[in-house]
């Protein structure tokens, strides 16, 4: 995880904010797959792997909030 911790927060950022909700209009494809996930109607292997695309970027942004967050707690 060392990659993680060398890179800068606010690629993570960009990367949650842009591929992580893209397209915006009519509404981001993350939220519209995890309707379609809550809803049960999540099959078709092109979906399961458009929400895994879209949700990579909002994982990576938690892990790395997460390793900021346990190497802050560590020093003190």
């Amino acid at each position: 995880m060392a990659w993680l911790d060398r890179q800068p927060l606010f690629l993570f950022v960009l990367l949650a904010l842009t591929l992580g909700l893209a397209p915006f209009v009519p509404e981001p494809h993350i939220w519209e797959k995890l309707k379609m996930l809550a809803a049960g109607t999540l099959v078709k292997p092109i979906d399961i792997f458009d929400l895994l695309f879209h949700a990579v970027p909002w994982l990576l942004l938690v892990l790395k909030l997460y390793r900021i967050s346990v190497h802050r707690s560590a020093r003190t």
